[in-house]
């Protein structure tokens, strides 16, 4: 059975269902893999922010003509939010993982 989204194209309850996330089926990942999973989108999230950062210093160091100190960006913006998104898909993915193991018995 499909459903009717909100532009009008036609949408599964597969992919509205526990366990999904953007029509990935999070919620049938392993233990290994959520936490290779969890860990990837950890890095991901501090090389980004860690970015971010480097780019916004390099735009203020430029405007302001002052000696900036880039090593800043990791511990205090790449690192932060790196270990928050690694906890919270830590948190999320777990979650998921241990209903479906207690489901199962």
């Amino acid at each position: 059975m499909s459903e009717q989204s909100q532009h009008g194209t036609p949408t599964t309850s597969r992919e509205q269902g526990l366990g999904y996330l953007f029509g990935v089926p999070v919620g049938d990942l392993g233990w290994f893999s959520s936490l290779l999973m969890s860990v990837a989108t950890g890095f991901s999230a501090f090389f980004l922010g860690t970015f971010a950062a480097i780019i916004y210093l390099l735009i203020y160091s430029s405007v302001t003509h002052r000696a900036v100190d880039y090593g800043m960006t990791y511990r205090r913006i790449g690192l932060p939010i790196g270990l928050l998104v690694l906890a919270a898909s830590l948190a999320y993915l777990g979650t998921l993982w241990t209903r479906r193991q207690l489901r199962r018995k």
